[in-house]
């Protein structure tokens, strides 16, 4: 019999977590039910599970959770499950999993169709969707938890707005020794960022390829006309944003620029991006 380790991670403390556990417990009868305590916690529990023999081990949670599950996992033979009970949901999206579901996602879980797909790497860092270099991750790091808490997705805005008026940063990506500029990078393995946007048309999260925006400008006027051209997406058709595919990736700077990867940050530049092709094992509806 596989043998399943479900790991949640509550993002929200208190009786709304306690419900939710409650539930995905009575939902995974029988499986082994791993509760994160602290921030990197669930790396460490992904890292046991696999070190006590589970075949199969299930992020319960958004794409912060899956990401630290996917870093404790890296390397071994296991199947990465998603129940998605996070604020973001991309990559479940991504895998066309009913994120609205739970208990089909469960069905798909115990059914165990698995569906190699690439594992892209930041410096020693793997994540699964999407990696940004300069203004989301700066948004990242300056938006706090409270601030999300009492202005929601209006906090993002609120910050990208605070950061658009100072001096954008020059960052310079080597790609395959071709050297381009541009003040924001995002890096992606799948179509999708930040929820039904479609950022990379090209992408497929199983063709062995990054992609990669390069955002020339980032006044606060560029940054209205990019999420418009987004919402529309004409955005790869702008003439100050170039959009490209590539196996890997090297970006510096001579600021201090932060990097995310999944939405968690993971430091600063410089950063190189390298992609494990079809490495990582994933519980997905039949294609």
């Amino acid at each position: 019999m596989n043998k399943i380790a479900v790991i949640l991670n509550p993002a929200a403390r208190g009786e709304k977590a306690k419900a939710m556990g409650e539930k995905i417990k009575r939902l995974a009868q029988g499986s082994s039910f791993h509760l994160s305590s602290a921030p990197g916690h669930v790396g460490i529990l992904a890292k046991k599970a696999v070190e006590e023999g589970f075949k199969t081990i299930v992020a319960a949670g958004g794409d912060g959770t899956i990401n630290e599950v996917v870093n404790g996992i890296a390397g071994s033979d296991v199947s990465l499950g998603i129940l998605p009970v996070g604020t973001m949901n991309v990559f479940a999206a991504e895998l066309g999993l009913p994120v609205n579901n739970l208990p089909e996602c469960w069905e798909l879980i115990k059914d165990g169709h698995v569906r190699k797909v690439d594992l892209p790497r930041a410096n020693r860092h793997y994540f699964v969707q999407l990696a940004g270099v300069g203004l989301d991750a700066q948004v990242v790091k300056e938006t706090s938890w409270n601030f999300r808490k009492n202005f929601g997705p209006l906090s993002y805005v609120i910050s990208a707005t605070q950061i658009a008026a100072r001096k954008p940063p020059r960052l310079v990506v080597d790609a395959g020794g071709e050297l381009r500029e541009g003040s924001f990078v995002l890096i992606g393995n799948g179509r999708f960022y930040g929820g039904p946007f479609t950022i990379f048309k090209d992408a497929r999260i199983d063709d062995g390829k990054l992609d990669v925006l390069i955002f020339k400008n980032l006044g606060y006027l560029d940054i209205v006309r990019y999420l418009n051209a987004i919402v529309f997406g004409t955005h790869a058709n702008l003439p100050d944003v170039e959009y490209f595919q590539t196996d890997k990736a090297t970006i510096r700077s001579k600021q201090e620029v932060p990097v995310e990867v999944d939405g968690e940050l993971i430091g600063n530049l410089p950063v190189s991006f390298r992609l494990l092709q079809r490495k990582l094992k994933v519980i997905s509806p039949a294609v």
